[in-house]
């Protein structure tokens, strides 16, 4: 009688114990979840600031002058903002308006206060990868508490200690282990650390400060402007 006691005890505390690891994982993948979605939002952000380099691309008019445009801005081609250069350019980004006495004026203005909102953004983008890759190692560090926790081969050898029949009747917080589950238990209950790289979300670019960047970028709004006039002219009507 007496071990009957002690067994039905020991088995219930092993119950409660799968119960709290179940219930402490659910909250880690809605974790993981939300890191994804941050991950997503991360990456919308990046095509947004990849349109104001493709706008400056667009400006250049020419595939020549925007190998130039790479060079200056020492963007590696074979990159997700290298790609950038070569993207069909959409109106969906704010008009900017400029004033001067000539044409060559403006655009030159135009020029430098494009890069200028690719700038801006680009730095807003590097708060935003920055702030992902904390949530990141932040849901590794939840991760690997929660290993330190939870005794994962005392949990399995629980469950599979039971009979099949006992095991599907049963019912862990909503979890019901099927025979066919049972023989794959491990990697059903495993948790893996989340590798940042997963994502593929594009690392941002060190762009120099616009103050820094205003001659050698006015230097070649004039280049474009002398060789493209007439194209230059259609752009900014």
């Amino acid at each position: 009688m007496e071990d009957d006691l002690i067994a039905s005890l020991t088995r219930q505390v092993k119950e409660e114990v799968v119960e709290n690891y179940l219930t402490e994982r659910r909250l880690l993948e809605l974790q993981v979840e939300e890191l994804f979605e941050q991950a997503d939002n991360t990456k919308f952000q990046a095509s947004r600031t990849g349109r104001r380099l493709t706008r400056l691309a667009y400006l250049v008019v020419k595939s020549d002058m925007q190998e130039k445009l790479l060079c200056l801005l020492k963007i590696p081609r074979d990159s997700f903002w290298g790609a950038c250069i070569t993207q069909q350019f959409s109106r969906g980004v704010r008009f900017i308006r400029v004033r001067g006495f000539t044409d060559k004026a403006k655009f030159r203005k135009l020029f430098v206060e494009s890069y200028v909102r690719f700038y801006q953004r680009m730095g807003e983008y590097q708060k935003a990868y920055d702030g992902l890759k904390a949530e990141c190692q932040a849901v590794n560090t939840n991760i690997k508490r929660f290993r330190n926790n939870f005794d994962l081969l005392t949990i399995i050898n629980f469950l599979k200690s039971l009979d099949t029949v006992t095991l599907e009747r049963k019912v862990f917080l909503g979890e019901n282990f099927t025979a066919a589950e049972l023989a794959s238990i491990d990697q059903k209950l495993q948790v893996n650390l989340i590798s940042f790289e997963i994502f593929n979300v594009p690392s941002p670019l060190a762009l120099s400060k616009p103050e820094r960047m205003e001659e050698p970028l006015s230097d070649l709004a004039v280049r474009v402007y002398r060789q493209f006039q007439t194209d230059i002219k259609r752009i900014m009507r």
